[in-house]
Parts: structure tokens; C-alpha cells; sequence
């Protein structure tokens, strides 16, 4: 009953059911009904009989031999990235929302989140919806993400607002902020320079432990410092915006905005941020005379005759050095007009031929050096460009990437890859995360349940990457992190693949009844989507890759956010609040092992807080162990009245859950084989000490007194 679009004859569907019922039940031979779920549940297991238990999952999944559904772990990655990045803005805005005190009129985040659940669909991050839907999708996450913008800026103003002793406050400060930093385009900090005014720089921590991070801003001119919340200046340093980076963000500010931007950034200003669990520190930037002394280091660029691949040395400093080598390639996707007429589309990956990609002219490197960070630019042709980017306080690599637009004037659709190669003897096998949580292990034409006929070695061995990727051997192991959902694979040892873009001119036949062939407009035309993403990579002993993957994964997922306002004089720090945290942060910050995934104020006082054990068990010797946290330092400022642990959806109480929980029968195993998982202890009511277990989340609902206003 149902599928797709059905649901529009709503009327007609019912009628016919209730009709079909009717005259099966008169017959009486079956008792026809609508079912639920919970009816379904309830019926097997009055069945009483023995179940199989499956632990891992059902990718990659195809109903056909030639069609593996495998393709959709990429389409339409700028929207995928799109849903990624609001739903770690969120997932801040929230928390700025709960510490500023909720509003029962004007802007919240309740339009972003309605926006963000409804991308949840399977045919929206997915990507295989229509090109119409695709972009009322997006229209509906820009206007929750709006709204949203005005909670952080207000909250923002509130939090740095400083009160005098009377509790009179200074006029609240307008704070701005900049979605299209991605491509160098933030009118705030190149207005506020070019005027000779300061740029003041609020940046907002929504992880439970402290970061130190380098971030990076654009400025028009090359006469910058940077000072710290007390003041004092800081080391920062300049670095050219590549032509690649300053072309696209022409071009997509005028397909984004309808307009050309007024004055193009020249450089990007590095700098080095500190910032407490839960909370915001302040930066200055302001532009100097030639006569007032040194401004921010100019880095030195060199430009370099290089292969056509690049060789990346990451390690973990002296204790393990090991080279991987990035190249790119793609895949031609099929055209459905063989003997088997299946095409590669919006759901389904059949590649008909791997081409490595050659540069069209000789290969120049530009490597930009500098006291904070290393880059390598590289143009690999018209269409494929990426920074590869090292920290000096970061111990692994970090590749931006410009894809596009795809050619397809050959009439050929095409996949585009890249793969981190490596000597590393991996014997098939490899590992990918599952939802960002647990990591599962895949080996190559192979599964555990079943005898496997490999149709489509390729696609076939393609799994869904949300978090990252790594291989191991007996000393290394190496780790991909991503900064949205992609396909990807490990089709030889030592080697991971990761598809980053698909542009295909055939549909597959699946149910969308489109081609994936995606188009950005301006008044002069169309052209293909480019895209520019991230993926970081890791090479680490045996052992000690899940340190790395858990830490700058929540990182990644969580980038810190920025605000920017400006001021004439030199008298911010002094008029506002230059930091804050919303733990007791002087004393406390998380176990490095957790993370906070909902802090959300509700109605009447009641806070919803989803806490995480970021390990799996057996994963790291330190970390996949039980984690304690402390609630009353959690709420500093707050007199916690009552907490309720609730189911992890939050609708119901856990004890009632409990009550109902069934216990299964098992092949192979017992009724009891559900008490052998390891749970957190009771929530001690004095104590309010949640403990937490390798992998479990835990959810309450807590009601608090305000004793203190924030930012008071």
C-alpha cells in the first residue's frame, strides 16, 4: 500500500482498501486490517521462534546483476555538503538559543530544523530527487538558515554584551557572518578594513572540550594584525587566494547573490584561535600604516615543475613516516545501450571504463611557506585544482579540491576519483564508518553472509562514506576523513578511492526520470556544478589511527563558527565581554571520549541534552572505556531541578521503555544474549553523574532554574 506519489490520491487508496478489506474479512478465511508497526512487531514475536542476528549492514545493495546502487553515495555532493554544514550550524545555533534563553516570539531554529528533517528524506541528502525538488530543498534549508543567522547574531550580542553593576548594558552589537567563506567571499572583513575600521572576530565552539585551530580569513590588503581576547598581538600570516579559488567565487557569488562582488579579496590572514568548550573567544584584526612596524608575515611562494601526481609525506612527527601518493581519475559512466541496457545515473554507479587524469600542459606547483602553514596549489587542468594544506600544529594533511564543471561535450558522462595510494599490504580489507559512529569491516568481493557472485567488481565494492575510511596492515594504518557523504573504496591494497563528483547525461531507469547532470546559471548561461570540498588524511601506527578519527572527526563535523562585527577605536575588549564558556570551563571541559550532540532548550524550562561515547569498544586503549559526566558542571550558571532519562527519540521515559523492551530468541544464541551489552549505570540523583559506555548515547530531559543570565 502506497510508494512513491501515491499518497496525492489519498481519497481513491483508502476507498479501495477499505473495500478489499471489507470483502476479505466477510469471506473469513483471513482477517485483513491496517497494520502498524508495532502490530507487525508484536506478531513475530508471539511466534516464538529463533531469529537470525545480523551485525552488519545490507550495502551495497543492487536489483539487478549490472545495477549496484552505489552511485547516490556521491549525487549531488554540493547539496550533500550543503545539509552537512547547516546541520553543524544547527547544532551551535541551538546551543546559543539555550544560552541566550530562548524567545516565544521572533527568529529561532525551529525552521532550520523542520528544513534539515525534511532533507532526511531518501530521495533528498540521498541526491536522487529531481532537479526542481533538489532546489526547493535547498530554498527551504536557506530560509531556516536565515532565520537561524539572527538567533546566532543576537545571542552573540547578548553573550559579549558587557553589564555594568546596575545591570545597564551597551546597545546591542550587529554581528554578521559569512555562509559563503568557502569561496573567499565575506564582504564584513574586506568592508571593515577598507573603511579603516577594526574587524572584530567572534568565534563560537560548539564542542565540549577546548581547540586550538588555525583559522583563515580574506582581507583586501596586505597591512593586517591580529590581536587575542587580552590584546596582544598575535603571529599571523598572509597567504595569496589562488586564481582557481577567486575565479569560482566571482562566478558563484554573481549565480548566488545576482551580483558581482564589489571589491575581489586578495589574500587570506591565518591566525591562530583559542577557544573554551561551549564557548567564544575575540579577535581583532586591524590594518596598519607602512610606518607603524611589521604586519602579518607574507608567506614565500615558489613555483615548481611537478609529475602528475602528488606525494604527500604524513605521519605522526618522528615515531612513523610513510608517503601516500594523491592522483585523479574517472570513470566514463555507461549509457544503458549495451546488451544489459543499464545506465549510470542518480542511484546507480556502472562505470564503462577508468581513465587516469592527464594534465593538459606541464604540471607547475605553486608551494606557499609561512610561519603557521604550508600549501601546495597545483592546476591539474581547466577543470580539476586543489590546495593541499599542512598545519604546523597539525599532524596530518588537508586537501581542498576544486571539481568542475565536468566536461560532457564528448557525450560521455563522467565519475570523478581520487585515490590515496600507499605500499601498504591491506589483504583485501578495509574499513568504513557507519552513520559517522562504528566503523564496519569490508573486504574486497566479499560477504560474511552469503556465497557473493561479483557482477560489477567496481561498484560492487563500493560503500557509503560519512566520516572516513582506513586501511591497516601490520604496523600502519592509514585514515581519510570527508567533509560530506561520498562513495568510496579500497579496489587494490594499499589504496583508497574516493568518488567526489558525477555528472552522467543518461538516466538510470530507478524512479527519478532525470538525468544527473547538474547546472549553475548566470545571465550569460548555464554550465556544469563545480564543486570544492575537503578530505584530510592520516597516517598513524597500529592502534592509534582512532585518537585522530574520533577528535578531528567531531572537529570537521563541528567547524567553529565565526561572527564579525567592527569597531572605530581600540576599546572592545574593554566594552564587551571577550570570552565565555557555557561549562564551568575554569575547572572542567568533556572527557576527550565524548561529545555533547543536543543541547536544545524546550518549553518550560526544559532542557533536552543528548550526550556521546565517541568509541567503539576495543578501538583505542585509552578512550574505549566508561566515561563519566558532570552534570551540575554542564549547567554552571543553573540550578538543575529534575532530570528524566529518556529514550534516545526523546518521547518517552527510559524505565517505561525498559518495561516494554522484547527479548528476542537468537540462532545460536539465548534470550539473555541483550543483558550482555554494556549500559551506563543509573543516573545518581545527587551526584547527577551520567555515565556512558563504549558507542551509547544517552538523552535527558532537564529542568533547570535560571539563577544567573548569561553574560551577566
Amino acid at each position: 500500500m502506497g510508494t512513491d506519489f501515491r499518497y496525492q490520491y489519498a481519497n481513491s487508496w483508502f476507498r479501495q482498501m477499505d473495500k478489499f478489506i471489507h470483502y476479505v474479512n466477510q469471506d473469513g478465511r483471513v482477517n485483513a486490517l491496517y497494520s502498524t508497526p508495532s502490530i507487525y512487531t508484536d506478531a513475530k514475536y508471539a511466534a516464538n521462534e529463533l531469529w537470525p542476528l545480523k551485525t552488519d549492514d545490507f550495502f551495497p545493495y543492487a536489483d539487478k546483476p549490472n545495477a549496484y546502487w552505489t552511485g547516490y553515495f556521491t549525487s549531488r555532493p554540493a547539496f550533500k555538503g550543503y545539509v552537512r554544514v547547516l546541520s553543524a550550524y544547527y547544532l551551535a545555533a541551538r546551543q546559543l538559543e539555550f544560552f541566550k534563553g530562548k524567545s516565544t516570539s521572533g527568529p529561532n531554529t525551529d525552521a532550520l530544523a523542520d528544513a534539515l528533517a525534511i532533507a532526511q528524506h531518501h530521495d533528498a541528502v540521498s541526491g536522487t530527487q529531481r532537479q526542481h525538488v533538489a532546489a526547493d530543498y535547498a530554498l527551504r534549508l536557506s530560509i531556516g538558515y536565515k532565520e537561524a543567522e539572527k538567533v546566532v547574531a543576537s545571542s552573540l550580542a547578548i553573550l559579549t554584551e558587557s553589564r555594568s553593576s546596575t545591570g545597564e548594558g551597551n546597545s546591542v552589537t550587529s554581528f554578521q557572518q559569512c555562509p559563503l567563506l568557502n569561496i573567499s567571499f565575506c564582504p564584513p572583513s574586506e568592508a571593515a578594513l577598507s573603511n579603516g575600521k577594526n574587524l572584530v572576530v567572534i568565534i563560537y565552539n560548539s564542542l565540549g572540550w577546548k581547540r586550538e585551530e588555525t583559522i583563515r580569513i580574506p582581507v583586501s590588503t596586505e597591512r593586517v594584525i591580529v590581536k587575542d581576547s587580552e590584546g596582544k598581538e598575535i603571529e599571523s600570516q598572509l597567504l595569496p587566494i589562488s586564481s582557481s579559488t577567486s575565479r569560482i567565487g566571482r562566478h558563484y557569488v554573481k549565480a548566488y547573490l545576482g551580483r558581482n562582488p564589489s571589491e575581489t579579496a586578495k589574500y587570506w590572514v591565518a591566525f591562530s584561535v583559542s577557544v573554551p568548550p561551549l564557548g567564544f573567544s575575540t579577535y581583532i584584526v586591524a590594518t596598519t600604516k607602512e610606518k607603524e612596524g611589521p604586519s602579518s608575515t607574507i608567506s614565500t611562494v615558489h613555483t615548481y615543475e611537478a609529475t602528475e601526481n602528488n606525494t604527500i609525506e604524513v605521519g605522526q612527527g618522528k615515531s612513523v613516516t610513510a608517503f601516500a601518493e594523491q592522483s585523479y581519475g574517472y570513470y566514463s559512466g555507461n549509457d544503458g545501450t549495451d546488451k544489459d541496457p543499464q545506465a549510470s545515473g542518480a542511484y546507480v554507479f556502472r562505470p564503462n571504463g577508468t581513465f587516469s587524469m592527464k594534465s593538459e600542459n606541464q604540471t607547475r606547483l605553486t608551494v606557499v611557506r609561512g610561519p603557521l602553514l604550508d600549501e601546495v596549489h597545483q592546476q591539474l587542468n581547466s577543470w580539476i585544482s586543489q590546495v593541499t594544506r599542512v598545519y604546523k600544529e597539525k599532524e596530518h594533511a588537508e586537501v581542498e579540491f576544486s571539481i568542475g564543471p565536468i566536461p560532457v561535450n564528448d557525450g560521455i558522462g563522467k565519475e570523478i576519483i581520487t585515490q590515496i595510494t600507499t605500499t601498504m599490504k591491506t589483504n583485501k580489507t578495509f574499513y568504513t564508518d557507519s552513520n559517522g559512529r562504528d566503523f564496519i569491516k569490508r573486504i574486497r568481493d566479499f560477504r560474511k553472509d552469503w556465497e557473493l557472485q561479483v557482477n560489477q567488481p567496481i561498484a560492487g565494492n563500493y560503500y557509503p562514506i560519512n566520516l572516513g575510511i582506513y586501511l591497516q596492515d601490520n604496523s600502519t594504518e592509514l585514515s581519510v576523513l570527508v567533509d560530506r557523504s561520498v562513495g568510496g573504496s579500497s579496489l587494490a591494497d594499499g589504496i583508497i578511492e574516493l568518488m567526489l563528483h558525477r555528472r552522467l547525461i543518461h538516466d538510470d531507469v530507478t524512479g527519478v526520470g532525470e538525468v544527473l547532470n547538474e547546472t549553475v546559471c548566470v545571465p550569460e548561461g548555464c554550465d556544469g556544478l563545480t564543486i570544492i570540498g575537503k578530505f584530510y588524511l592520516r597516517i598513524n601506527r597500529i592502534g592509534e589511527g582512532a585518537k585522530w578519527r574520533r577528535t578531528i572527526g567531531q572537529e570537521i563535523y563541528s567547524p567553529l563558527l565565526l561572527a564579525f562585527s567592527e569597531q572605530d577605536g581600540n576599546d572592545w575588549m574593554s566594552s564587551h565581554i571577550p570570552t565565555f564558556s557555557g561549562i564551568d570551563s575554569s575547572s572542567y571541559s568533556l572527557p576527550d571520549n565524548v561529545a555533547i550532540i543536543t543541547l536544545q532548550e524546550l518549553e518550560n524550562r526544559k532542557v533536552l541534552l543528548r550526550l556521546a561515547h565517541l568509541y567503539e569498544t576495543g578501538e583505542d586503549k585509552d578512550y574505549s572505556v566508561m566515561a563519566n559526566v558532570e552534570l551540575k558542571k554542564l549547567f554552571p550558571n543553573k540550578k538543575i531541578k529534575e532530570v528524566a532519562e529518556m529514550s534516545l527519540s526523546a518521547n518517552q521515559g527510559r524505565d517505561e521503555m525498559e518495561k516494554r523492551r522484547l527479548a528476542w530468541k537468537v540462532e545460536g544464541g539465548s534470550a539473555e544474549e541483550e543483558s550482555k551489552v554494556v549500559r551506563g549505570g543509573p543516573l545518581d540523583p545527587s551526584k547527577l553523574l551520567v555515565e556512558l559506555a563504549p558507542m551509547e548515547i544517552r538523552t535527558f530531559l532537564i529542568v533547570v532554574d535560571y539563577i544567573q543570565r548569561w553574560g551577566g
